[in-house]
């Protein structure tokens, strides 16, 4: 047999580490790409609002600048709110979006499956759950704020229910989705309704519930803001109140920079999170 024939598959071989090689470059070049464009947008962006703002084109004193916005920021950081240092209302307003996002995820995943698993159920309680999210959320702020006073509980309640909604139909339809021919094989090898829920639908649904996860900590944030801004006694929505009513625009938009970055965050934090459990899933475009 001639050697060059022998040689063949160690060449093709060979290539498969340097195609691999080339797609991992292609991909931080456009990971740089997309990063320097990001970048380059908000600094266009920032420097449009600086430059329109000191020449009067828009009015300074209702869209404020991002110069005054920084050193609104720089002030709280130095030397505090009216209410108190940043880091307490930060704080204040992380509990309760946090409670508040745990108790509607746990109450929305347990209902959503327990929905998804049996059909009587989701019948009698259906209609209900239908009425309840045609309910526009936000106007329940001022009912919780007269149920439980303008500590906590009151934002807490509307981070709930701002959030449970979301998660309760993502997990329903995860429970729906559930491939029948695992269901089958699980039946088949002996396993009970607990366990079919357990060890194949909830497994199933994980990922619907994660895609929810992302949006619902958002909507959590919004109904701790929310409550604050209607009735607190410390927290960013209170401080975006008080900017409000001083006519301190820097201080609104300062108090929203501070929300995103803690939003930002913890979406950080969650997709960390959803990765080190998806291992198993291959990489999308985007990775």
């Amino acid at each position: 047999m001639p050697p060059e024939v022998l040689d063949a598959p160690l060449a093709g071989s060979a290539k498969a580490p340097d195609r691999a090689q080339s797609r991992a470059q292609a991909a931080r070049r456009r990971k740089l790409l997309v990063n320097t464009a990001r970048v380059l947008l908000l600094v266009v962006v920032l420097g449009l609002w600086e430059a329109l703002s000191r020449a009067k084109v828009i009015d300074p004193f209702n869209f404020s600048m991002p110069s005054r916005i920084w050193e609104q920021i720089s002030a709280w950081v130095m030397h505090g709110t009216a209410l108190g240092s940043l880091g307490e209302q930060v704080w204040y307003t992380l509990y309760e979006a946090l409670l508040g996002w745990l108790v509607g995820v746990i109450a929305g995943v347990l209902l959503g499956i327990a929905l998804g698993r049996i059909g009587l159920l989701a019948e009698v309680l259906g209609p209900y759950i239908k009425v309840l999210n045609s309910i526009p959320r936000i106007v329940l702020a001022p009912i919780f704020l007269i149920w439980f006073g303008l500590g906590p509980s009151s934002k807490i309640a509307s981070a709930v229910v701002l959030v449970f909604f979301p998660v309760f139909f993502n997990a329903f339809q995860g429970a729906r989705e559930v491939d029948r021919n695992l269901v089958a094989n699980a039946r088949i090898l002996g396993a009970s309704d607990r366990r079919v829920t357990l060890q194949v639908v909830i497994p199933s649904a994980t990922s619907w519930i994660f895609t929810s996860l992302h949006v619902s900590f958002g909507f959590a944030l919004i109904g701790a803001i929310v409550g604050e801004y209607i009735g607190a006694t410390k927290g960013i929505g209170l401080l975006v109140a008080q900017s409000q009513n001083t006519f301190n625009a820097a201080g609104v938009y300062a108090a929203m920079v501070i929300l995103a970055v803690v939003a930002l965050a913890a979406e950080g934090l969650l997709t960390f999170a959803e990765r080190r459990i998806f291992r198993w899933k291959p990489a999308g475009p985007d990775s």
